[in-house]
């Protein structure tokens, strides 16, 4: 494959003096309030349009495919089956690796608007290194997503990248795992993704994070390290969650394979929006995914996030997700572990659970699959929280509350409410999530 290199000198990454090193309360403000106007822009008036589009396109991926075995627990050796509208835009095409942009045109739902790095360069990562964290070194991966340009991140080789600290990412990138087997492990955390005290993060925007393995993630241990090309400063530890989102809009996270963080799986907090989390594979793990991390920041209120054909698997506890104001679309997951409930919230968040299955635990008191907190059934009962074609199984039950939308007078009632395939289909839909092994040359 022909592929120009794109790297940037050393010179990019401006020299310290002693005034640099200053923690920039002024800076920090003036980034948190780029960071909030930029998530009011990709807030979408009118949710329950993202809602049908997306299942619309569901529908059409599934138009004349009659299978519904999934074989769970054996690895498939048959021809490419792409399953879901996602992986059906990319999965099954020979020339994926001389085509790889291709996949910024493939998100659905509220991320839909997310390109990444489609019009940045190429820049091949070389060295799994994570050595310095103030300066670091061309060709590794902390190098790359600290670059202020747009850039599509790739990797010469599989590796096994050791986080020494949160890994902040800045805006208009992609970090594309295919190829190769990229792991992002160790003893502090990883953060993959754009916030300030997690392990991939920053006030970012337009963010797509694809086919990596993230696990086995311990707290950051802070100190001095830089956050974007041009600033560095003092960070504190952090929780040790493996992606976390602070004040960032329009994020794609796809096929991640994601086990054993310390704290959260995937944590999105202060008012991040236009959102989509798909094909995730989730295993060993408690505090699983929290969106909106105060009852008393209502700026989570324009949180608009997607979660679709993702597979809840063996070990998981909790929080999948745990939802604070915003709006919430959970589509097509397969829910076949959890031991002491599935959805849940506080605050007045809305949830349309379409098409899931959800598999109750043997614990005759963990077959709920709904948890609100800190309100009265008086209050919890006006927040909308529906269940539309979802299968339940082995005794799991969903308690909805609110009005049904069809039936809810909003702006947007007027509007056709689009059907999600049942849950009956949610085997084939998530049927290849997590990280997939992709061989150039070769269907993935």
């Amino acid at each position: 494959m022909q592929m120009f290199i794109f790297m940037f000198a050393v010179t990019n990454i401006p020299s310290l003096e002693g005034g640099s090193y200053v923690h920039d309360q002024e800076w920090f403000k003036r980034k948190s309030d780029e960071a909030y106007n930029a998530s009011l822009k990709s807030y979408h008036h009118d949710p329950i349009e993202v809602v049908n589009d997306f299942n619309h396109h569901v529908h059409r991926a599934l138009d004349g495919q009659n299978s519904t075995r999934r074989g769970l627990g054996r690895k498939y050796h048959g021809e490419c089956k792409a399953q879901n509208p996602i992986d059906r835009c990319w999965r099954c095409d020979d020339n994926w690796a001389k085509n790889r942009k291709k996949l910024a045109k493939c998100v659905k739902g509220f991320g839909r608007n997310t390109t990444g790095g489609a019009d940045g360069e190429f820049y091949i990562v070389t060295d799994p290194s994570d050595n310095d964290v103030v300066t670091p070194k061309p060709g590794t991966l902390r190098f790359a997503v600290l670059q202020p340009r747009p850039l599509w991140i790739i990797f010469d080789r599989d590796m096994k990248i050791k986080l020494q600290n949160e890994l902040m990412v800045t805006s208009n990138k992609t970090i594309d795992g295919r190829g190769h087997t990229i792991q992002i492990c160790g003893k502090d955390a990883i953060l993959i993704n754009l916030t300030t005290n997690n392990h991939l993060k920053l006030f970012a925007k337009n963010v797509i994070i694809h086919n990596l393995k993230i696990h086995d993630i311990a707290p950051g241990k802070g100190g001095m390290m830089r956050d974007t090309a041009e600033h560095v400063g003092i960070r504190g530890t952090d929780d040790g969650d493996c992606i976390g989102l602070f004040a960032a809009s329009d994020v794609w996270i796809d096929h991640i394979s994601m086990w054993n963080c310390r704290d959260g799986m995937i944590d999105i907090v202060k008012g991040s929006t236009g959102i989509t989390i798909s094909n995730v594979h989730l295993t060993k793990h408690d505090h699983v995914f929290l969106f909106g991390a105060s009852d008393s920041d209502p700026n989570d209120s324009i949180m608009q996030i997607t979660l679709a054909f993702n597979h809840f698997g063996k070990g998981l506890i909790q929080r999948m997700p745990r939802c604070r104001y915003g709006f919430f679309h959970v589509v097509n997951n397969d829910y076949t572990h959890w031991l002491m409930y599935a959805v849940g919230g506080s605050s007045h968040p809305t949830i349309i659970s379409e098409g899931n299955r959800y598999i109750a635990p043997p614990d005759p008191n963990a077959k709920l699959i709904t948890h609100r907190n800190f309100a009265s059934e008086e209050e919890w009962k006006k927040w909308q929280w529906r269940s539309e074609n979802d299968v339940f199984i082995d005794g799991a039950y969903f308690v909805e509350s609110g009005e049904p939308f069809k039936e809810k007078q909003t702006p947007f009632s007027n509007k056709a409410f689009i059907q999600s395939k049942p849950g009956s289909y949610v085997r084939r839909l998530t049927r290849f999530s997590g990280f997939v092994k992709c061989i150039e040359g070769t269907k993935c």
